[in-house]
């Protein structure tokens, strides 16, 4: 066996009880500080407390201890083992020292991917933790962490991939559009913390290159011509997922031959410019500290403009 101690430490030019306030939301649907949406949530079967199990992607763990505003501690679900907490120590007025343990003994494989892959990771998704505090408490990050090159590979590797499902029920105008289809399909992904939920900014999906027909609550449908096929396509955003739906029918001799060699290779495009859109804005989605700061300000300021009638 092989045991790691990880530890990481940063001082926050905040008060203790500020940053505590903000290690009770972990896990909250308002959570300010665990880097989403670049990385899964952390998320558990209740709200943050002894007893509570979940975890983040596939590490899982639960809470064991809890000092709200000082300290919380995870135990790792077996067969893994060990621990790793987060705490908050005071350092006098206005400032504090935040700090995150890991310690686990490494069995099987793990020896092998803990150095390779589990370490860069672990160690960069603190490190934004800590960089969140900062936003969320301090109003900014000066040194934010750098992504390194084998961290960008595996955050790409690991994204997840769109689940393959019937035409939804609420995506009126594609189950409409195209009489007496040949071809239906649907692929849809789980909306993200700070992902946008306006179909306009998923229209990159289909890299903007078929003009948008019509539009009706969350769903634009878009015009998809192609050698005499008749082809529309949808995309809904539905509060909690964004699906991509196509309905395709092919008439002339032209477009069926055309549409039989196409439809081979459109899951696999379709799934492949959907996962990568849905990285790319979640990677451009401001970070969960810039979300809350700018919750808290909008809280304090009001709306930005008059009402009248």
């Amino acid at each position: 066996m092989s045991t790691v101690l990880n530890e990481h430490e940063r001082v926050i030019e905040a008060p203790a009880e500020v940053v505590g306030a903000l290690l009770d939301r972990l896990s909250a649907d308002d959570d300010p500080i665990f880097p989403t949406p670049a990385w899964a949530a952390m998320t558990f079967d209740r709200p943050l407390g002894v007893g509570a199990t979940g975890g983040h992607g596939p590490v899982h763990y639960s809470v064991t201890e809890y000092e709200p505003g000082r300290r919380v501690r995870f135990a790792f679900t077996p067969p893994d083992n060990g621990f790793h907490e987060l705490t908050v120590e005071p350092m006098g007025e206005g400032r504090c020292r935040v700090r995150h343990v890991l310690e686990t003994e490494l069995l099987g494989r793990n020896r092998l991917l803990w150095p390779v892959v589990v370490r860069p990771l672990h160690d960069t998704i603190i490190e934004e933790v800590f960089d969140n505090i900062e936003r969320a408490a301090a109003g900014g990050c000066a040194r934010p962490v750098r992504w390194s090159p084998r961290v960008r590979l595996c955050n790409r590797l690991m994204w997840s991939r769109p689940e393959t499902v019937g035409t939804p029920e609420a995506a009126r105008l594609i189950r409409t559009a195209v009489d007496r289809p040949d071809y239906e399909d649907a692929y849809r992904m789980e909306l993200l913390p700070g992902q946008p939920r306006d179909p306009e900014a998923w229209t990159g999906i289909l890299r903007d290159a078929f003009p948008v027909i019509a539009r009706e609550g969350g769903e634009l449908l878009l015009e998809v011509e192609a050698a005499g096929l008749t082809a529309r396509a949808s995309i809904l955003v539905d509060g909690r997922h964004v699906t991509l739906s196509t309905a395709v029918r092919a008439d002339a001799l032209r477009s069926r031959a055309y549409w039989s060699v196409v439809k081979r290779v459109h899951p696999f495009m379709a799934r492949m410019m959907m996962r990568r859109t849905h990285r790319e804005l979640a990677l451009a989605t401001p970070h969960a500290g810039e979300r809350d700061l700018e919750r808290r300000r909008s809280a304090v300021s009001g709306p930005s403009h008059l009402v009248s009638g």
